[in-house]
């Protein structure tokens, strides 16, 4: 027997289920992969690559020598595994063995061209970050940084589980099929180092974008810095003459305030030719 059941209905799986199975699957105390007398077991987190920010749903998959089940936390999930099995089944007949393996291969369809999409993304964004016209460049990292830690979570997982489908220790699985899962794994640690290899260029980009900020600051405070020298002899000036003691000759001298422009003027011309001698602008 084939089903697809949300967790929603599991109920409806106890007819078809040993009791203390049930019972265990109803606990959702299964990780990754698990090979018991009688059924394999095996649990990991969806990643819908139709909705990539939508978050992770858990699906189990309960295989025995008579039945193939599986369980899917949300609705669509749910709806997304009978949509594959409904394609590979709407033909023809697939024993469970079939079904199980051809379920996975579906599954994983079409990977990678979204990764080289995503990639693509990244590469197009990248000039655009990097040159300032992406105002929402941290937000647009942080994004990133979600989808490829789902996506590197999602992946592990699958390994793990292919890894571990090997042993078969209740023989459940003809060595055809444990072959055609050993190819499985090969292809998901592909997709694995891709996706590490992505999240290593998001890092880049980021310190490279931090590192952008970093010398804008910079400049930004040598501006400050300059405008601030230029202007320190004239406060110097100003508060000397603002004391307004009455020994101060120049108070009374008729050239006094246009002296004190000159050479405020002067002062400020020679500060800016030395900060041009010296490439400080």
């Amino acid at each position: 027997m084939q089903k697809v059941f949300t967790f929603s209905q599991l109920s409806e799986a106890a007819a078809f289920m040993d009791p203390k199975v049930f019972a265990y699957i109803h606990e959702c105390q299964s990780e990754s992969y698990e090979s018991h007398d009688t059924f394999d077991l095996l649990a990991f987190d969806f990643y819908d690559m139709r909705h990539p920010r939508s978050a992770n749903a858990k699906i189990l998959i309960y295989l025995d020598r008579n039945d193939l089940f599986f369980f899917c936390k949300t609705p669509e999930a749910g709806q997304c595994v009978r949509d594959i099995v409904h394609d590979l089944t709407e033909n023809s007949s697939l024993s469970n063995e079939q079904l199980f393996y051809s379920f996975f291969v579906k599954l994983l369809k079409g990977n990678t061209e979204y990764l080289a999409r995503f990639e693509e993304q990244i590469n197009d964004e990248e000039a655009r970050i990097l040159s300032g016209l992406q105002q929402k460049a941290l937000s647009q990292f942080f994004d990133w940084r979600k989808e490829l830690l789902q996506l590197k979570r999602y992946y592990e997982q699958l390994d793990s589980i292919f890894d571990e489908m090997d042993a078969n220790d209740n023989g459940l699985l003809s060595d055809e099929t444990l072959k055609r899962i050993e190819i499985l794994g090969a292809r998901t640690d592909r997709y694995l180092r891709a996706v590490q290899n992505l999240q290593e260029i998001v890092n880049q980009m980021c310190e490279e974008y931090q590192s952008q900020l970093s010398i804008q600051q910079n400049e930004l405070m040598k501006v400050f810095t300059i405008v601030t020298v230029l202007f320190l002899p004239l406060t110097l000036i100003a508060g000397w003459y603002g004391m307004n003691f009455s020994g101060m000759p120049e108070l009374h001298w008729q050239y006094g305030y246009p002296v004190v422009i000159g050479v405020s003027f002067v002062i400020v011309l020679l500060l800016l030719l030395l900060f041009k001698h010296k490439k400080w602008f």
